[in-house]
């Protein structure tokens, strides 16, 4: 993975919208949000958040979703969705 992408996971929404705002701050014009899971509602609402409040220049580009098959403690597989919404800021 590249270095501007964001793995959401149970920490507050805010985190990461302070995470994808600090990598436009640094110079990258796009960022990718990746979730599984619960944190799937919690990716949406960092990306809505940065592109209403914090960086009304940006916009989401491309949205992917997917199923990946992982293996519990139990040593049973299961399946968890996956989304990756790539947010680039508009020159």
């Amino acid at each position: 993975m590249e270095n501007n992408t964001i793995f959401v996971g149970s920490k507050p929404v805010m985190n990461y919208v302070l995470a994808v705002v600090t990598q436009f701050n640094e110079g990258s014009n796009s960022v990718l949000l990746r979730a599984r899971g619960k944190a799937i509602s919690r990716a949406v609402d960092a990306a809505e958040i940065v592109r209403n409040r914090f960086v009304p220049d940006s916009d989401v580009t491309d949205i992917q979703i997917s199923t990946e098959e992982i293996e519990n403690y139990n040593h049973e597989k299961t399946n968890v969705s996956i989304i990756e919404i790539l947010i680039e800021k508009s020159e």
